[in-house]
């Protein structure tokens, strides 16, 4: 059912927690539906200096959360609103199609944080 990226980065995931004083924070799912992440982003010079997430929900959630972290660290600005949930799909060596929906909320939740920096920023 899920690939062994996908198994690695819901066992292990990748870039865990909040970051105090985080300059965006973007959540995105629906409790109810039981799977939510949120992104937080320290962005310096447009630079992604740090990234990291917390997600409520099943492995794909986890999974997407954390690999949306592993694309996004150091990118730029412009570099980090292009990653969408097709590239975290296939950098996750795919998702059943019943999850790549409800579950892949990790690139939404990373353009929701950048636009809370933006909207700050101007």
């Amino acid at each position: 059912m899920y690939s062994e990226k996908v198994i690695d980065h819901f066992t292990n995931p990748r870039n865990v927690g909040e970051i105090e004083n985080a300059n965006g924070v973007g959540t995105v799912g629906n409790p109810a539906d039981g799977d939510v992440v949120t992104i937080y982003v320290e962005i310096e010079d447009n630079i992604l200096k740090d990234v990291k997430f917390k997600a409520f929900g099943c492995a794909a959630a986890i999974a997407t959360g954390s690999m949306t972290t592993e694309l996004a660290k150091g990118k730029t600005v412009e570099e980090a609103l292009k990653i969408n949930r097709e590239d975290v799909a296939r950098e996750l060596g795919g998702l059943p199609d019943r999850k790549n929906e409800c579950s892949n909320l990790g690139a939404a939740a990373l353009h929701e944080a950048i636009n809370d920096y933006l909207g700050k920023k101007f």
